[in-house]
């Protein structure tokens, strides 16, 4: 009896009691989160900082004019191309880089070298912080295999690399859709906030107005969704929304001096008017047979597998990219950067196709690294670098501006081909071949078809006197031999030749020449 007393222990004795862990995925799923852990968000942060401000200095080539005549050129001395002067184009944009450059002055750094990498430096880290949201957000998204594929393939993308640190709105407008994408109400996000994506999304609307049409499909799949549609429209949609259009209009307003609703103008120009397609057209399957697949690059296999694994959970975002792309389509004017922003959607794609190919994902990996880094080398090392390394001689010749004859350059090149005065930071006369569109006169041609059509005489009537002729001229290696009597006949001398391109093409050429008068 006592031995049964004793192993019962009755008395105020109480033994602690071990509690048995949850396994359960209920209590965890808080603690255990990815966005709670402050170990793993410091080193993506580090490693996002580091591998952006990498592809930041390993992009030396240029791409399209708008890098420039749309930003960086805009807030230097102002010289503004004809879409300035229509109120197409909003100042937002160009107001970022505007206070870089105050406060730069402010604190007397504004050397030319700051003041040409600054800009894409900003650009890199905006980049660098849209990735960490992007990692993030896949990480509560999917299971951890698949989550590491997928940000792998969006960090190894040739086009993002190439695209991302530049200072074109496109750019801007990828990185702000990357930002809004981790507070939509995806199926499985724990992110969620309407009006963070939404404000975000108005920001870049402000920025581009084609943002929108990336946006489309989410917005009304959101709207579809929501329980209370009345609160979203009256809460969300239209105060988010009416703010977004003052704020644009009353800072496009003070810089063009009158009411100007920059949004409407770029629609009624580019959509109702079609002045875009003087900049040249294209057949309406051009995005399928090429924009596309060369953005998306060697991940198209990829992306064409995981539409099938992952088409339930991720349809809406292959519906915004499947009407993104039907869009643009159906206007002549296309380029690649167009459909830019739609390339993070895709990537969620490649990543649940690269974690199901396990036999076959060593060879796909390195199939990925290899030709996505030499896509991303070849284009951002060599591949029309002259246009930009042209402009480090021109600089040079801002010491020279107070010499007697002071320098006055000449660009006999397609219009818009290099920077201006964004990259030399000095007041020296420079002059290149103009071309805005044909906005309703008759009879129009543009200075740059019209040097085209016949080099000599335009060189002849619009220099008559030598004292009128320009100390430099700039052109491509293509048009020396068609004005080599005038190069000869005025004492022109050939004092530099700068690789610009392996693909010679039309008025574009190889290289580009600098000439001297002597």
């Amino acid at each position: 009896m006592e031995t049964l007393r004793s192993r019962l222990k009755f008395g105020n004795k109480v033994e602690d009691v071990k509690l048995r862990k949850r396994q359960s995925h209920l209590y965890s799923r808080e603690t255990d989160s990815p966005l709670n852990n402050g170990v793993l968000r410091v080193r993506v942060v580090g490693f996002c900082l580091l591998f952006r401000l990498i592809n930041c200095f390993l992009v030396q080539t240029s791409f399209v004019p708008d890098e420039y005549w749309q930003s960086v050129e805009v807030v230097t001395y102002g010289f503004l191309t004809w879409e300035w002067k229509e109120g197409i184009r909003g100042f937002s944009y160009p107001l970022l880089f505007a206070a870089i450059f105050k406060i730069l002055n402010l604190i007397n750094y504004d050397s030319v070298l700051l003041l040409i990498w600054l800009p894409r430096i900003f650009q890199a880290l905006l980049a660098a912080f849209a990735d960490v949201k992007f990692f993030f957000l896949v990480q509560t998204l999917q299971s951890p295999d698949v989550a590491k594929w997928t940000f792998f393939c969006h960090l190894c993308s040739w086009f993002s690399w190439f695209c991302c640190t530049r200072t074109l709105t496109n750019s801007m407008e990828t990185t702000l859709t990357c930002l809004a994408l981790f507070y939509f109400p995806l199926p499985g996000s724990k992110t969620h906030s309407s009006k963070k994506y939404l404000s975000i999304v108005a920001l870049a609307v402000i920025f581009r107005p084609t943002a929108l049409i990336v946006w489309f499909p989410l917005l009304m799949y959101h709207f579809c969704r929501e329980e209370n549609k009345l609160r979203l429209i009256t809460h969300n949609y239209i105060p988010i929304g009416a703010v977004a259009v003052v704020i644009s209009t009353v800072i496009d307003s003070i810089f063009y001096e009158e009411l100007t609703l920059v949004q409407f103008n770029f629609l009624k120009f580019n959509v109702f008017r079609g002045v875009a397609d003087f900049y040249g057209s294209h057949p309406w399957h051009w995005y399928l047979t090429q924009g596309f697949p060369v953005v998306i690059g060697p991940h198209l296999p990829l992306f064409l597998h995981g539409c099938g694994l992952a088409f339930k959970k991720y349809k809406i975002l292959l519906a915004s990219v499947v009407w993104t792309i039907m869009v643009y389509s159906l206007l002549p004017h296309k380029e690649f950067r167009f459909i830019y922003p739609v390339l993070p959607f895709c990537m969620l794609f490649c990543g649940v196709s690269l974690s199901y190919l396990k036999a076959w994902r060593p060879a796909a990996v390195f199939v990925l690294l290899v030709s996505n880094l030499s896509a991303a080398l070849y284009t951002g090392l060599v591949h029309q670098r002259g246009t930009l390394d042209v402009m480090s001689h021109i600089q040079v010749l801002c010491d020279a501006g107070s010499s007697p004859s002071p320098p006055d350059v000449l660009f006999l090149m397609p219009c818009h081909s290099t920077p201006f005065y964004s990259h030399v930071h000095c007041p020296i006369n420079m002059r290149f071949l103009e071309c805005p569109p044909d906005l309703g006169e008759e009879g129009y041609i543009d200075e740059a078809d019209s040097f085209y059509d016949d080099p000599l005489h335009w060189l002849r009537t619009s220099f008559p006197y030598k004292s009128s002729l320009p100390t430099h001229l700039v052109l491509f290696n293509v048009l020396e031999a068609e004005i080599a009597v005038f190069l000869n006949g005025n004492n022109y001398t050939r004092t530099a030749e700068i690789f610009h391109t392996h693909f010679s093409e039309g008025r574009v050429g190889g290289s580009v020449f600098i000439y001297e008068r002597h």
